[in-house]
This record gives C-alpha cells, sequence and structure tokens, in this order.
C-alpha cells in the first residue's frame, strides 16, 4: 500500500498510496475540494464516466477540463466545460471555456491558467505494481506531474477492460492516491460506411502517398477512407495524434514497416481496436508535447499530414473547427502536423473533404469564420487535387475551382474570385 502522504488543498485529509476506496466515499473527497474546483480528466474513449458522474453527486459547481468530452459526462447548469477540442459531451454542455491551442502547447495550461484541483484517470488494473493510462495518453501525463506539483489528489477509475498499452501512460502504482475499481466497456467509436465519393477521395489522397512515407491519420469518413486508399502501400510509418481504426487495417493488411512501433497519443474507435491494442508491442502511446511536436515531426522524411475540413476558401485558408462563428471541434493537432509536415524532407500536407455538404460547396470565397491553419500542400476532394503549394495566389484559386469544386458551383466561385481580385475577369473584344 506504501507510506502515508497528505495530499489536497485547504480541506487536506491524508491517503494511503493507490488506496481503494468505494463510490460512496466519493463525498469526502469533493468536501475537500475548493469551491468550484477544476476537475481534469480523461476525455474520448476513455472518459471515467462513472467515476466523473460520481463525483459530481457531491459538487454543484465545478469545471471540467476534458480534451474530446463524449456524451455521457456532466454537462448540466453547474459544470462549465473547458477544452482544447470539443467532444459531443461539450457541444452538449450549457457553459463551455475554449481555448484555441495546438495539442503541442496545450498541456501548459495544466501550469499556468488551468491549475487542476482533482486528476481524475481512467487505467488498467495493478499489473506487477503498475498501471497504463491505456487508450489516452494526450495531456493526462502532464495533468499527473502538475497534481503532484500542487499535492492535490490523483483520481483513478480502475477498469479490466482498459487495455494494456507501453509509452508515457505506463505509471507506477504509487503514483495514484485514491482508485475506485469500475468493471465496464469503454466507449466505442464504430468507423461509419463509405460512399462512393468517399472511397474516390481516399483513393486520390493514396496516389500521393509514397511506399515508406510516414503518415498521421486521425480518427473519421476520410481517414478511414484514405486507409482503405493505402492498403496496397508497403512499409509506411505512423506517427499521429489518434490512432484509429484506419491504423488496425493498414496494419493487419501488411500496409506498415513490420515491427515498428505505430505512436499516437490516444487511440479512438472500435471495440476491436482497444482489443487489438491491449498488451500490443507495436502500439506506443506518447504524451501530446511530443506527438504535436513539429520539430519532431519535422525529423520524419516523407512525412504525409492528412486531415479533413469543413470548407477551404480561395485563398487556401481552412476552416476545420467552426460552423461561422461558433466552434465544433479545435484546433486540436492539425497546425502542428501541419506544420512538421511542410518542414520535413518530401513532406506534404494533404487536406481531403467533400466538395459539398447538403446543398453547399465547401470550397468557398472566403471562410465563414476564422481559419484554423492555411496553405496546405493539396486540397483534395472527390473531383481531384488542387496542388497549392508553390502557387501563386490567382492559382491556388483557379486550381481549388477547376479542380476541387462541385462542377455545380464553380461558375459562382468564379465570380466571387473575380470581385475579390483573385481573378480577372476576361476582357470584352
Amino acid at each position: 500500500m506504501g507510506a502515508q502522504r497528505r495530499v489536497g488543498g485547504s480541506g487536506s485529509y491524508t491517503v494511503e498510496a493507490m488506496r481503494l476506496i468505494t463510490m460512496d466515499e466519493l463525498e469526502r473527497v469533493t468536501a475537500a475540494l475548493p469551491d468550484c474546483p477544476r476537475i481534469v480528466a480523461a476525455g474520448g474513449g476513455a472518459s471515467p464516466l462513472a467515476l466523473l458522474n460520481g463525483l459530481d453527486e457531491s459538487l454543484d459547481n465545478w469545471r471540467l477540463f476534458c480534451v474530446n468530452a463524449p456524451l455521457g459526462v456532466p454537462a448540466h447548469d453547474g459544470v462549465c466545460h473547458e477544452t482544447v477540442f470539443l467532444g459531443p459531451g461539450s457541444r452538449a454542455a450549457r457553459d463551455v471555456d475554449y481555448f484555441p491551442m495546438p495539442m503541442s502547447t496545450a498541456p501548459m495550461l495544466l501550469s499556468t491558467s488551468c491549475p487542476p484541483d482533482l486528476v481524475v484517470l481512467h487505467t488498467t488494473t495493478v499489473h506487477n505494481r503498475v498501471v497504463s493510462m491505456g487508450i489516452e495518453v494526450q495531456l493526462m501525463a502532464a495533468a499527473v506531474e502538475a497534481a503532484k506539483r500542487r499535492g492535490i489528489p490523483v483520481i483513478a477509475q480502475i477498469n479490466p477492460q482498459m487495455p494494456f498499452t507501453r509509452g508515457d501512460g505506463v505509471l507506477p502504482e504509487d503514483a495514484i492516491d485514491l482508485a475506485v475499481e469500475v468493471d465496464e466497456p469503454l466507449i466505442p467509436v464504430d468507423p461509419a460506411p463509405l460512399d462512393d465519393d468517399l472511397l474516390q477521395i481516399g483513393d486520390l489522397v493514396a496516389s500521393r502517398v509514397h511506399d515508406g512515407d510516414a503518415i498521421q491519420i486521425g480518427i473519421g469518413k476520410v481517414p478511414d477512407a484514405a486507409a482503405r486508399g493505402l492498403l496496397g502501400h508497403r512499409n509506411l510509418r505512423i506517427w499521429s495524434g489518434i490512432l484509429s481504426d484506419a491504423a488496425m487495417t493498414l496494419d493487419q493488411a501488411g500496409s506498415l514497416v513490420p515491427h515498428r512501433q505505430m505512436t499516437g497519443s490516444s487511440l479512438l474507435g472500435s471495440l476491436e481496436l482497444y482489443a487489438w491494442a491491449d498488451e500490443n508491442p507495436r502500439i506506443r502511446l506518447l504524451r501530446s508535447e511530443k506527438t504535436s511536436n513539429p520539430a519532431t515531426i519535422s525529423a520524419l522524411n516523407g512525412f504525409v499530414s492528412i486531415h479533413s475540413a469543413l470548407e477551404v476558401d480561395l485563398f487556401g485558408q481552412v476552416n476545420a473547427s467552426r460552423f461561422g462563428l461558433k466552434v465544433y471541434s479545435g484546433t486540436a493537432g492539425s497546425t502542428d502536423f501541419q506544420t512538421g509536415a511542410m518542414r520535413s524532407k518530401g513532406g506534404q500536407s494533404l487536406v481531403a473533404l467533400h466538395s459539398r455538404h447538403a446543398d453547399s460547396s465547401t470550397i468557398v470565397g472566403r471562410l465563414s469564420g476564422p481559419a484554423t491553419y492555411s496553405q496546405p500542400s493539396a486540397v483534395i476532394t472527390e473531383n481531384g487535387i488542387a496542388e497549392l503549394l508553390f502557387r501563386d495566389e490567382a492559382m491556388q484559386a483557379s486550381r481549388l475551382i477547376e479542380r476541387a469544386a462541385h462542377p455545380d458551383f464553380r461558375d459562382e466561385l468564379r465570380e466571387q474570385a473575380e470581385r475579390i481580385g483573385l481573378l480577372h475577369a476576361p476582357r470584352q473584344s
């Protein structure tokens, strides 16, 4: 059990290292917290829902700092969500504070403007006196360090269904102060069906990737389509923020370098993915300061970042995070990986998306809100590939219109390009 030590702020109490408690004892934990405490918790499929909802029962007002919070986390009045990336749980919350920061620097929030009062992990059961954070490391390694500096408690939801992964998420047992045993399935995000346009996009993305390249491939329809297109490639390397079913698909197809580790900071996908990751020596999850570091990414020759987007404008600006002025998701690692890819020897930053959404063009004259980043190597839709790198702005606009935009919107886009001075109207004879 280890030696006793004192943890907590104004309501400090003494615990033994890694002391098991029940849900009924959580009220004692919350009683030791300051008014409106900040609780930092794992997100995505690793969100400790049972523990968070148990803590919520004895808290009136509190702040939840969580990246990609899923549905099921407390989101009612009195709970303020703080995040660098909104998941469906934060989009459902009434009170959200969004921090527009890339993942490479986001952990610094925990030692500056967002210090934790309680850190909540979701881990494996104890193996040889260590636990693993399982499918999410991301900001949580920095959160544990911040807790130790501040002398505040780390509590874990210990779950036998959490896969054991290697990397920065492996902690000594005594790094955890309190633990609650919860045996429940993780939160899955199953791959969605791919339509013909997505399959075409995936094939076009794959046409830009060479055997032996390093790729960043996340979660969603576009990454899944890209993975389908890449099944015939060989000796690919994966360095990503999220490892999804796309990574598993490529590995099982023999598309990756044999015996080389796939590196990410979290796993998010199907229950099959989580089972595949358990004790898998080829999976390595590192803290986001490492995986999203542009300098580290740029040192990987032939690095290709593959991102989706909501819209791209004729100036080559990419919106991947907002509907108009309303934040939908966040910056996440997109700027980090785009910067690293553009500085990699032989690297590329690819943006892929459908050319239309409902009755609107996703290639637009001007973005409807702030840009997430700008100037990728190429923009890819089901209609073709618009090369942007090393082209002047007029050529960029022309290529986006003629090679990426949906044919139904090209005339309108040409008119917009002329009005904003990107293209010149033909002279009348």
